[in-house]
């Protein structure tokens, strides 16, 4: 089967927000390791005012197969969002390796088959959770105060999009907090999903080289997009006995306004 489907969905291709509740979408290592990040996204969204319903049908994006080359699997799950979400409102997610998935690797996947323009569809309809903050609402400052410095980890799934440069709008915008700067930022955590399991030695080398730059400057904070990165930097971390805390942004986002309690009402921010 050639490969000729155009893969990427411009701004200009993405459903808009029109005030209808948006579907949150969990993801796999939430649901298994990461429930604050997913409790602290929609309480994020719902400080802004949009209403948050969960599909309850709803597994998982299809990465793991598709990066291990068995799309056979990978249609089945993803077949399976196609039935779990509502095709006429907005999907928000708290990962960008998901959200990549799902505009990228879903529609790869099936190019071909008779659910191509709904994969496409679904596709434009998917969001980031900074993405949308930023993009989607229109909201580029968070009020609230958080102590301590901050590496902000760049994940690989999103580079060149515009989850990393909304993240970072709205982290600089928190009073008390400091974005440090670190080398390589473009080099991998060395998770991959199932390379980390396949090739555990070189995983644990492309991540200690990934930490010992995001800890050059001496972050009381490593926060990222992906909880992948977090599960297996944090992994790191443990086993080393490296104090420093690792957080998705979206609990940073959360706590900076608990700590400001009233700082800022949702009819302030759309």
């Amino acid at each position: 089967m050639t490969t000729t489907l155009a893969h990427s969905i411009t701004p200009e291709d993405r459903m808009t927000y029109d005030r209808r509740p948006v579907q949150f979408m969990v993801t796999c290592l939430c649901d298994a390791f990461f429930d604050e990040a997913a409790k602290a996204s929609v309480e994020v969204l719902e400080r802004l005012g949009v209403e948050v319903v969960f599909p309850p049908d709803q597994t998982c994006c299809g990465q793991p197969s598709f990066n291990a080359g068995d799309w056979d699997a990978t249609r089945k799950v993803v077949r399976n969002m196609l039935k779990a979400f509502d095709e006429s409102s907005l999907i928000v997610v708290p990962s960008g390796s998901c959200v990549s998935m799902v505009l990228h690797g879903a529609q790869m996947a099936f190019e071909g088959y008779p659910e191509q323009d709904r994969v496409r569809q679904l596709a434009r309809r998917t969001w980031e959770l900074t993405d949308f903050i930023v993009n989607g609402l229109g909201v580029t400052r968070w009020p609230g105060h958080h102590d301590g410095p901050i590496a902000l980890h760049h994940s690989c799934h999103c580079r060149g999009t515009n989850s990393l440069p909304a993240a970072t709008a709205l982290l600089e915008s928190i009073e008390g907090v400091e974005l440090v700067e670190y080398g390589e930022k473009e080099q991998c955590c060395g998770f991959g999903g199932a390379f980390s399991v396949s090739f555990p030695e070189t995983s644990k080398k492309i991540g200690a080289l990934k930490l010992n730059h995001l800890l050059q400057n001496r972050p009381k904070y490593i926060a990222s997009l992906d909880t992948g990165c977090l599960l297996h930097l944090g992994g790191l971390l443990d086993r080393d006995g490296v104090p420093t805390q690792r957080r998705h942004v979206a609990e940073i986002l959360r706590d900076a306004v608990q700590r400001e309690a009233g700082a800022w009402g949702a009819e302030e921010a759309l």
